[in-house]
């Protein structure tokens, strides 16, 4: 719940202060000064409620000062420890405590409260930031460039058809239990990602590529050990493919491909069920560089290293502390103040200060990512292709990046982003303003009279708030409609777009490899990641037809005919490709910007 206008305003008469009653006396302090001050009290005045991102502001304020105060008593202490060896004769030699180097904690900007960290279960980047850390496929990411390199398989075969893959594990790679990590449990793993009840939303990315899946999947076929999934001994993974497919490897580093603790999964609800308790730091089990260590919901996620993953000796870092802070000022002022080492946003009025005052700490970087506004195409008016097409030519893209979004992105006029693996989409949305008012003329809405109630929903982040309401100026000024905005927290906004409740969504796409394809299998008809309703039988043929392409210029020009029925029909109305604005500690190290903006943890470091 927000503070009502009337409430604020009765509070205080600067906007941007939140707080009335007792704190009078602070409305002269920072907004950041007024959350401490209303974490050492001991309540709210009657009738203040404060947002979520408030809430998590104070959280950590009152983690702060307890750190704060623990410290405190620590110093009280130690002169008298000290004093007391003295006087009985001692001269203590450097102990190991007193020569261990100190801790190295991360501390990483996360955006929003996790769905999940079940790695078969989120879809999310956030999601995908903290599993990167608490598992390991049988590929992983170089941290430069993220093409594949070994993971728990040290090595593999690729037979001459190019359609059978024989991974050789390691015989060191653990749980976090200390299990050994053996080919069986990839297998169980794959059978769970595959269980139609499970309803994984990237169960595609294995049935569109492995023998026999996509029919196991569907129920055609009933005996797993029937799909091209093999464990001939406890260290041989053997994968058939469908079809050749040049970037399976790097398909295999996305978190759908990663084992998961099936045993440990089954005693907690079951295999084909979501949410359940197997992921609560008391019960979880991983494979990767790091263990889950707390989970303080609205506050953060703490993950150490592991001391049973098979590299763990060159494994930099002895913490990470993920926090879910969705204000990206908050975010920056936690920068400042030394509280945060690397920020998930920069508020865009400040990229100009950090350009110019300290570049070193500023990170501007392309991302194979796509901003886009979600279309469900079964509820008016958005049903009707013209209000569609519509609302799209209607949205200024080049203002939007050169003054509100501020950070080097590149307007999008397809769905496809430009130049990946060689590959240059040819359609384009094209079309002027006066095209935009006489398809919503069309459309039975001249110089938008009755037009229906439009709803866009976004996640919390300010950028999108921004984007948003430019947006909606832009629609108002040029088609004379009104959309109303709604802000929804990250875990209502995921749902609303699964079950379909929900007209247009403000929607972001990062591909899953460096690929088109990553943005193109989305739209096939039922794609668990679709959520628009849209389908379209051509385009779902041209798909299938793609993967038995022989060369990429054959596998190129189908692209080609998939992004023109995208672009004529606009499920999604494409507005830019992203830049990644971040802030990074220059301590960090081993922290490249990548187009995917996946980070393997195990590579980062912190210098004292």
């Amino acid at each position: 719940m927000f503070i009502s206008r009337a409430t604020k305003a009765a509070a205080f008469q600067n906007a941007d202060q939140r707080w009335s009653g007792p704190f009078d006396e602070l409305r002269a302090q920072s907004r950041f000064d007024m959350l401490k001050a209303l974490s050492q009290s001991k309540g709210l005045p009657r009738g203040l409620t404060p947002s979520r991102s408030e809430r998590v502001e104070v959280n950590a304020l009152h983690l702060y000062r307890s750190i704060v105060r623990n410290s405190v008593k620590c110093l009280a202490v130690l002169p008298a420890a000290v004093l007391l060896l003295a006087g009985c004769g001692q001269h203590p030699s450097a102990s190991a405590a007193d020569n261990a180097a100190p801790r190295k904690i991360l501390n990483f900007g996360n955006n929003s409260e996790p769905q999940d960290i079940d790695p078969q279960i989120i879809t999310g980047d956030g999601e995908a930031n903290i599993t990167l850390a608490l598992f390991e496929g049988l590929v992983s990411y170089d941290p430069k460039d993220l093409h594949p390199v070994p993971g728990v398989a040290q090595s593999w075969d690729i037979s001459p058809d190019r359609l059978v893959y024989t991974f050789h594990l390691r015989e060191e790679a653990k749980w976090s239990n200390g299990r050994p990590v053996v080919a069986q449990d990839f297998v169980r793993s794959y059978q769970r990602m595959l269980t139609p009840s499970l309803a994984a939303q990237y169960a595609y990315m294995i049935f569109n590529y492995v023998a026999g899946a996509k029919d196991y999947y569907d129920g055609k076929l009933k005996d797993f050990s029937g799909i091209g999934i093999k464990a001939p001994d406890e260290h041989t993974l053997q994968i058939t493919l469908r079809n050749p497919t040049p970037y399976i490897l790097r398909i295999m580093c996305h978190q759908s491909w990663f084992p998961v603790p099936v045993d440990t999964i089954a005693k907690f609800g079951g295999l084909d069920r979501k949410g359940t308790d197997w992921t609560r730091p008391e019960n979880f089990i991983g494979n990767g560089p790091f263990r889950l260590k707390a989970w303080l919901p609205h506050q953060k996620i703490i993950v150490e290293r592991s001391p049973t993953y098979w590299d763990h000796a060159n494994v930099k870092l002895d913490e990470i502390d993920f926090y879910p802070v969705e204000n990206s000022d908050t975010e920056e002022h936690m920068f400042r103040t030394g509280q945060m080492d690397i920020t998930y946003e920069l508020p865009r009025q400040k990229v100009p200060f950090y350009k110019r005052d300290h570049p070193e700490q500023l990170s501007i970087a392309p991302m194979l990512a796509l901003y886009f506004y979600r279309c469900n195409v079964k509820r008016p008016p958005l049903d009707n292709v013209k209000v569609r097409r519509a609302l799209a030519l209607a949205i200024d893209r080049e203002s939007l990046v050169k003054d509100v979004t501020k950070a080097s992105e590149q307007p999008a006029y397809a769905v496809s982003y430009p130049g990946v693996a060689g590959y240059f989409p040819q359609a384009r949305l094209t079309g002027t303003l006066d095209d935009a008012r006489r398809l919503l003329a069309e459309a039975g809405y001249p110089n938008g009279h009755g037009f229906p109630p439009l709803e866009l929903i976004y996640n919390t982040l300010e950028t999108h708030r921004a984007n948003a309401e430019a947006i909606q100026q832009m629609w108002k000024k040029n088609l004379h409609i009104d959309v109303r905005l709604k802000n929804e927290e990250w875990k209502v906004y995921l749902d609303a777009q699964t079950t379909g409740n929900y007209q247009m969504a403000r929607a972001g796409w990062t591909s899953d490899y460096a690929d088109p394809n990553s943005l193109l299998d989305l739209w096939e008809t039922g794609n668990g990641n679709n959520d628009t309703n849209w389908g379209n039988p051509d385009y779902d043929r041209l798909l299938a037809a793609s993967y038995t392409a022989r060369t990429d210029t054959e596998r190129y020009a189908i692209y080609q005919k998939m992004d023109a029925i995208l672009v004529d029909e606009l499920p999604i109305i494409p507005i830019f490709y992203y830049s990644r604005v971040r802030l990074v500690n220059p301590k960090v190290k081993g922290f490249y910007p990548t187009l995917l903006d996946f980070h393997p943890w195990n590579s980062v470091d912190i210098e004292p």
